[in-house]
């Protein structure tokens, strides 16, 4: 979790950082994601700040507006 626990202070390049780590999101199948985004025909960096963008506009429904 983000120090801030907070997703309105996270950016793409911090998640694309991370994400070959595998206890980043342990529970995310990241080959999943990379598939969907070929699927897509999108690249990963596009479906990582789409995904973070909904998530902030739903941030406190998530409970990731911080504290």
């Amino acid at each position: 979790m983000r120090p801030s626990r907070s997703i309105l202070d996270l950016e793409v390049k911090s998640v694309k950082k991370k994400f070959k780590t595998p206890s980043f999101a342990a529970g995310v199948n990241r080959e999943v994601i990379t598939k969907g985004a070929e699927m897509l025909e999108m690249d990963l960096d596009t479906v990582l700040k789409w995904t973070i963008e909904g998530m902030k506009e739903a941030a406190s429904e998530l409970g990731l507006a911080g504290e």
